[in-house]
């Protein structure tokens, strides 16, 4: 990792230059982190799957037309991907009230919602990504109204997509964080969605036990963080065939 230029450091990823112009590469990391980074860990081997998973997220939304800046994955542990302009909102897509849904508003945790409810926050770790309202938005000039429109078109096609992606492998989408960023190609300028796509972002309860299978199992101190995640990454048939955290393991010597 030191012999690349980094650009950025966040709380699961670190971003180095790539190796062409308009490109950079996303290095998943093993941190955890949860209630705004008060809560920290290491779970050996998510970087890994993560990596995984959301690839494999992102190469089937662009087969259905949603556009976004994955371009490959290059390792076990990197993608290859476009630089984009973060927009700084981030999207929650709820299908069932979780979360911070339920506290805020008394709902029972798993009632399941009337029709899919888009939340936005205000990307700043410093303010703890604070729920705004599309108004904040087009008020501080945070996206213009032609991006509003794409992000909630975009986020309502990709909540369609996974609902019927994990509900085939017997997984709830509860809900999910997606981000998007402005894609600059010449005189061009398009919406793309962006970071990543992962049980760290989602919230997925299987079908028949509840049970958690996400990043709730690391905030709620249930344990079982990775055998969960590879449970996601197994039922979607990507998980490689040798142990996660040999591979784990093994690249972190590596570096």
């Amino acid at each position: 990792m030191s012999r690349r230029n980094k650009i950025y450091e966040g709380k699961a990823k670190v971003l180095f230059e790539g190796p062409e112009p308009g490109t950079i590469i996303q290095y998943f990391k093993d941190d955890a982190t949860a209630f705004n980074a008060q809560k920290k860990g290491t779970l050996a081997g998510k970087g890994v799957v993560n990596n995984h998973i959301s690839e494999y997220i992102f190469k089937s939304l662009a087969d259905i037309g949603i556009p976004t800046h994955f371009i490959e994955r290059t390792s076990m542990r990197e993608q290859l991907v476009k630089a984009v302009e973060i927009i700084p909102v981030e999207v929650i897509v709820r299908n069932i009230a979780a979360g911070s849904l339920s506290s805020r508003l008394g709902i029972e945790e798993g009632t399941l919602l009337p029709n899919p409810l888009i939340e936005f926050c205000f990307k700043s770790d410093e303010l703890g990504d604070p729920l705004i309202a599309e108004e904040h938005i087009l008020t501080f000039g945070w996206a213009t109204p032609e991006e509003l429109e794409d992000i909630t078109h975009y986020a309502l096609r990709v909540n369609d997509f996974m609902s019927g992606l994990f509900a085939g492998i017997g997984i709830k989408l509860v809900d999910f964080k997606l981000e998007f960023g402005r894609l600059y190609e010449g005189e061009d300028e398009m919406t793309v969605l962006a970071d990543e796509i992962s049980p760290d972002g989602c919230r997925l309860w299987d079908m028949k036990t509840g049970e958690k299978l996400d990043k709730d199992r690391f905030r709620r101190d249930l344990g079982g963080e990775m055998e969960a995640y590879k449970e996601v990454a197994r039922r979607l048939g990507i998980l490689p065939n040798a142990d996660i955290t040999e591979f784990a393991d093994h690249q972190n010597k590596g570096k």
